[in-house]
């Protein structure tokens, strides 16, 4: 037996440049996630707003209730009124006494569109002090303290 030298190929040269495929594989899964998502997001919003714990009557010192019923019909001092003479009625209001509280009462079944309209009614009369009553969530059952 002989020791000679073995005559060795060259290996594999290193690649100098980036493989760009799983980069664009791993674009193209994230845009495809976002594509999914971004609807879904900005349509899964359910609100209840007429419940809160911190609801309390305010101590305003002068103020007028107005209610919107479930219809969306509006009432003064628990008179119906039409958007028209809710908005005179509210003027006459705004020009005896012009820091005068708006208390607005809505049932949460009611289209924002008409809260925003009895809204924009108060605001014309010149009255831009506008709170929202809400009613306290009914409270669990206590237990009995041993």
């Amino acid at each position: 037996m002989s020791f000679g030298r073995f005559e060795r190929s060259p290996g594999p040269r290193p690649m100098s440049e980036i493989n760009m495929t799983p980069l664009i594989d791993v674009m193209l899964v994230l845009l495809v996630i976002f594509i999914i998502t971004a609807p879904l997001l900005a349509s899964s919003i359910r609100l209840d707003l007429p419940k809160t714990d911190a609801a309390r009557a305010g101590d305003a010192p002068k103020s007028v209730l107005v209610v919107v019923d479930k219809s969306g019909q509006a009432f003064l001092s628990d008179r119906p009124l039409d958007l028209a003479e809710l908005a005179t009625q509210l003027l006459q209001v705004a020009t005896t006494s012009p820091d005068t509280e708006v208390q607005l009462r809505a049932d949460a079944a009611v289209p924002y569109g008409r809260i925003v309209a009895v809204m924009g009614a108060a605001q014309k009369a010149g009255l831009n002090r506008i709170g929202f009553v809400a009613d306290v969530p009914p409270r669990a059952t206590a237990r009995p303290q041993p």
